[in-house]
């Protein structure tokens, strides 16, 4: 079978790299089409084959331009040219092209209307709200966009119901349990790079976005630093929000030496570097479905604390403090015990990495997903 897997911001490339090694592992004709590669992508294609068919022009001039709205623009319209008059005859040869996240809505729309009586169509909803709410022009008309597939793959039954609320038919969803995923282990370099903790250390990783309750994290710890609590926080990603209120407050309150801040684009080997060093992860998302930064936590065993959204409530109580989504005071609640006691914490980190090590891995999910395929190129027939 041959196989396109398109993401073209390359918005999971872990995730990408894990699944298309592991169908080209077991013989499948596997491609990747995404962006031009950057120096903090760290996957090597294995099994497969990586194209960068997106965002060329647009990439090329990335250094001049920076990351902000001119470049934003600049790509906007590279994709929504390519979409409604670019070349597809080379995602037409494919058996199955599987999309992974559409970048642009209105300009998906076109592309996926260009191809969807030449091709099985299959996509990826790792979140039903795509853009958690913040996107504008980009996210919208993406719930138009599913009844444009044969089959669709979520990760876990909050998704699957809450797609069949918005009317999609239960007969083109298909449950794949999501393996955890390791990033690029950190290299001595990289571990030095990051300062050792001087007292407990709290970490939150990953790309900073309103979604994520970063703001609920910094309140929990101010309150939690004026209880007399000793310990550190790090938040080690690049914003897509403005977060110098936030770090301003600290340093106001008189905490400015607790907050570590590593931000921007940071390659995965840094981020595993972060992970190593922390004694207490934390996810305080607002609203989620499920999270790869939490399943590529899992297998350093450390403890973790976690709101009640989407795939975090149905985790064991054991592999993750739970507290209410939104609510501040009861996520310094749940760090409170963690950051008093050394022994709960390595009790909890146990519990994760043993979770982990249970879930499914990445040859399971290749044969769940190649058999969707079938389903899918069947049902065209």
């Amino acid at each position: 079978m041959k196989i396109a897997m398109v993401d073209p911001s390359l918005f999971t490339g872990r995730y990408d790299d894990s699944l298309c090694a592991a169908m080209g592992a077991a013989g499948e004709d596997v491609a990747l089409l995404g962006r031009p590669v950057r120096p903090t992508d760290a996957f090597i294609p294995q099994h497969y084959r990586y194209v960068p068919r997106f965002f060329r022009r647009s990439e090329a001039v990335r250094g001049r331009l920076g990351e902000g709205r001119v470049f934003r623009l600049l790509k906007a319209a590279e994709y929504g040219w390519t979409s409604a008059l670019g070349k597809t005859e080379d995602l037409a040869r494919a058996d199955v092209l599987h999309f992974q996240w559409l970048p642009l809505a209105p300009a998906d729309r076109l592309l996926l209307r260009r191809l969807r009586r030449r091709v099985a169509l299959v996509h990826t909803v790792h979140n039903v709200d795509a853009y958690h709410a913040d996107a504008g022009f980009q996210g919208r008309g993406y719930r138009a966009l599913l009844d444009l597939f044969d089959a669709l793959i979520v990760h876990g039954d909050t998704t699957r119901e809450a797609l069949v609320a918005q009317g999609v038919s239960v007969d083109r969803i298909h449950v794949t349990a999501h393996p955890p995923m390791r990033l690029a282990p950190a290299m001595p370099d990289d571990l030095a790079s990051v300062p050792d903790p001087m007292r407990p250390r709290v970490l939150f990783f990953g790309t900073i976005r309103p979604y994520k309750g970063v703001d609920l994290l910094i309140e929990a710890c101010l309150s939690l630093w004026q209880g007399g609590h000793d310990f550190e926080l790090v938040l080690a990603g690049k914003p897509f929000m403005d977060i110098a209120p936030l770090m301003e407050g600290v340093r106001r309150a008189g905490f400015g030496d607790r907050l570590i801040c590593d931000l921007g684009f940071l390659r995965e080997q840094r981020l595993d570097a972060h992970m190593a060093k922390a004694d207490i992860i934390v996810f305080p998302y607002r609203h989620i479905d499920s999270s790869g930064a939490f399943l590529s936590a899992l297998h350093h065993g450390k403890a973790m604390v976690a709101s009640d959204a989407g795939m975090f409530a149905t985790l064991p109580e054991a592999v993750a403090i739970r507290f209410p989504a939104g609510n501040a005071p009861a996520l310094a609640q749940a760090l409170l015990p963690l950051l008093q006691s050394p022994a709960i914490r390595q009790a909890r980190g146990g519990q994760a990495h043993a979770y982990g090590e249970d879930m499914g891995d990445w040859k399971d999910m290749a044969l769940a997903t190649i058999d969707i395929y079938r389903k899918a190129m069947a049902a065209r027939t």
